[in-house]
């Protein structure tokens, strides 16, 4: 999640109040005051400083509601952490609502720590469809999308151009290139982020879903891992370490690292997330001007990202619900979606954003991000994800190292999860 990851990243954790529970009727529960007051909004290390200003706004016109925001570590690892050990406090809780990573929804949900939205408070019909599903748990709105993200291949077009071939649309074409152009130019192949922590599981779920498989079913009770298409996905992954084409230094990649190898000109390919490219367009960048965005490939065509993002979810003990819920709707309204853009390099959940002219010309990948978010899958849900992620970066890890072969990952995968989906 660092941009909140971002993958995003998709890292912004925002803690935000929710509203009008009584109003429509919706019940209040461990509600600690009235329907309007201060509210506390805690968020993971906000990296491009956007967010203050944006707060800034509301404090000027809403002197009663005031918003103290509240920084947690950028680590995705760190927030989670501390922010299910102030959950876990119940009334003593000190946040008020939460902007949590997408893929924290069903764990807060299952757990009690955040309720049930009612849909029609919100603009949903406005925002990108796949976007609202990773709100939802066991059918109900649990959450309100802020920001999203999608996982995209850039490229060096420059190099491509001289060497007269398209960016790459299939694994087969990716691999080609990076084994028979990228050393012509003294240059790595290609990279992700493969250091076993969040990001890893993020690459090897893409890789599975571009496969056509899946991870879990049925919000973390059905292990559906066992299956040809995730073989044949991290098998792909973990012969591209073995043969040298994806370098062995992107096992110790995160986001940053795998930015900073690929806006240092050390890399033909980078599966990163959209902040990766405007950060390598920015100047100084040794390739600003020298580079594309294209969807993640896949076996056959086109692949699938990882939906990455964060959502606003509200405290079960939130304490001025009608606040709250002005507060989200000013934090998904166009004005302000377009700042976590502009000012933010986050991708919008509002649709029409990447339809503006102006906006495509500042960012010409949003058409691009766009078509991937439009084919994105949310990581596998579950109530114990976070065990669940664990599980997928030991196991993935072994198999890009050749401590364990594909298959026998798969497997292994596949017998831990289960056990996990038991507990």
């Amino acid at each position: 999640m660092r941009w909140i990851h971002a993958a995003g990243r998709g890292l912004l954790v925002v803690a935000v109040v929710m509203s009008g529970y009584v109003a429509s009727g919706t019940h209040t529960g461990g509600a600690r005051g009235g329907g309007r007051g201060p509210l506390t909004l805690a968020t993971a290390g906000d990296l491009t400083g956007y967010l203050a200003p944006v707060l800034d706004g509301w404090n000027r016109t809403h002197p009663a509601e005031k918003v103290t925001l509240v920084e947690l570590p950028d680590s995705a690892d760190e927030t989670h952490a501390q922010m299910t050990t102030d959950l876990r406090g119940g009334d003593r809780s000190r946040f008020d609502v939460l902007n949590i990573d997408v893929n924290w929804t069903s764990e807060f949900a299952a757990a009690g720590w955040i309720r049930p939205l009612p849909p029609d408070r919100f603009p949903l019909k406005t925002f990108l469809d796949p976007v609202v599903d990773t709100a939802r748990y066991d059918g109900q709105l649990y959450a309100v999308p802020y920001v999203t993200n999608a996982g995209l291949l850039l490229y060096r077009k420059d190099i491509l151009a001289k060497e007269g071939v398209p960016p790459p649309r299939t694994w087969a074409e990716l691999e080609r290139d990076a084994k028979t152009i990228a050393p012509k130019y003294g240059l790595d192949g290609y990279a992700g982020q493969f250091l076993p922590y969040e990001g890893l599981t993020v690459n090897a779920a893409e890789a599975v879903y571009s496969a056509g498989g899946t991870i879990l079913g049925d919000e973390g009770t059905r292990v559906t891992v066992n299956s040809d298409a995730a073989r044949e996905g991290i098998g792909f992954l973990a012969r591209g370490v073995r043969e040298g084409w994806i370098p062995r230094q992107a096992l110790t990649y995160k986001e940053e690292e795998s930015k900073q190898a690929f806006q240092d000109g050390r890399l033909l390919f980078l599966r990163n997330w959209p902040y990766a490219y405007v950060a390598a367009s920015a100047k100084g960048s040794k390739v600003a001007g020298k580079i594309g965005a294209v969807p993640l490939p896949g076996p056959d065509g086109p692949g699938r990202s990882v939906l990455g993002g964060s959502d606003l979810a509200v405290n079960t003990h939130a304490r001025h619900p009608d606040s709250a819920a002005r507060l989200i709707a000013y934090l998904t309204g166009e004005r302000v979606q377009r700042q976590v853009l502009t000012r933010g390099a986050l991708p919008p959940v509002r649709a029409s954003l990447y339809d503006d002219p102006e906006l495509v010309r500042r960012f010409p990948y949003l058409p691009t991000l766009r078509a991937a978010l439009r084919t994105a899958a949310p990581r596998p849900k579950s109530p114990r994800y976070d065990q669940v992620s664990l599980v997928v970066q030991a196991v993935v890890q072994d198999a890009l190292t050749g401590r364990e072969t594909p298959e026998s990952a798969v497997r292994r995968l596949a017998r831990e999860l289960a056990a996990i989906s038991r507990r």
